[in-house]
């Protein structure tokens, strides 16, 4: 522990002597309510979660990042080339050495660590901005208009979140004239260990824009319902994310029971884009149309 402090230290003496840091010249209050001295101009940007990167990359600042997460590399436009970071263990020698302006953090890489992971490198003199997971789509507007506005593309944010506002309140006209409400079931990770949400979460909120109820609206946030649950609410569509094992839906319609399921016997259980429909940021709206034309074909079908 010692040996890496004073390789942090080392490399942090030597970007002072040689000029490349940025003055600190403004104050921001980042998305967790912490206040944070960042530099006027920003070149490079290291980003620690795909929903943060896919929002830079919309802004168009894809060649000013200079490392992503890992879970970051499948997004489109950016360069092979950029240099992976830990999620939730980053490594603040290599950071720093990176010479970065800013780091756009995620409450996710906090997730089972008591200790905020960019402590050291914030403790280095690099500016570290923290955004939690949103749990809402106004969440997410203000998600992309903080980022926007730390990188100084205030305008280009806000054209990216009212285009949203447009798209999501064209489905949601359509999803007010529906009378006969569907019940639905999303499923996030498959059995053995089923994992899905509640309310307050931008994924239930989406399904009631669509027109429909989540059949566990009634529970609040992430949760790991048990079978029985399921098969007693007996929903009308089953949607899954799923894509790390194969046929997906076809596991779920063979599941022990599940063939009782109105979902399962009528055949409406469909699979939606895993990033999409997972990842808070502006991609939502890919998501939130597969959902709609799946659980209403009728309504929302091309």
């Amino acid at each position: 522990m010692k040996k890496r402090f004073l390789a942090i230290f080392a490399t942090c003496a030597m970007l002072i002597t040689t000029g490349c840091s940025s003055q600190v010249d403004r104050q921001v209050t980042d998305r967790e309510g912490t206040e944070v001295n960042i530099p006027t101009k920003i070149e490079k940007i290291i980003s620690s979660a795909p929903s943060n990167t896919e929002v830079l990359v919309e802004l168009g600042l894809a060649d000013k990042l200079v490392a992503v997460d890992k879970y970051s590399t499948d997004i489109d436009g950016l360069s092979e080339d950029l240099t992976q970071i830990d999620f939730s263990s980053p490594d603040a020698e290599v950071i720093v050495g990176l010479e970065p302006d800013l780091i756009i953090a995620s409450g996710h890489n906090k997730t089972g660590s008591a200790e905020d992971p960019f402590k050291a490198v914030s403790d280095a003199g690099i500016p570290v901005v923290y955004i939690p997971s949103s749990d809402s789509i106004e969440g997410i507007y203000k998600d992309i208009e903080f980022i926007a506005s730390v990188v100084g593309e205030n305008k280009k944010g806000e054209e990216i979140i009212n285009n949203m506002k447009s798209q999501i309140a064209e489905i949601k006209a359509i999803g007010d004239t529906i009378d006969e409400e569907k019940s639905v079931y999303f499923e996030i990770s498959p059995a053995p260990s089923l994992f899905t949400f509640g309310n307050s979460t931008f994924l239930n909120e989406m399904i009631e824009i669509i027109g429909a109820k989540n059949i566990f609206a009634d529970e609040k946030g992430w949760i790991s319902p048990t079978e029985e649950s399921i098969l007693d609410a007996n929903p009308d569509v089953i949607i899954t994310n799923v894509d790390y094992i194969d046929n997906p839906i076809d596991e779920i319609k063979s599941r022990e029971g599940w063939n009782n399921i109105t979902a399962v016997k009528e055949g409406a259980v469909y699979q939606v884009d895993k990033n999409s429909a997972s990842r808070p940021s502006q991609k939502i709206i890919l998501a939130l149309t597969q959902m709609a034309e799946a659980i209403y074909p009728e309504h929302y079908g091309k």
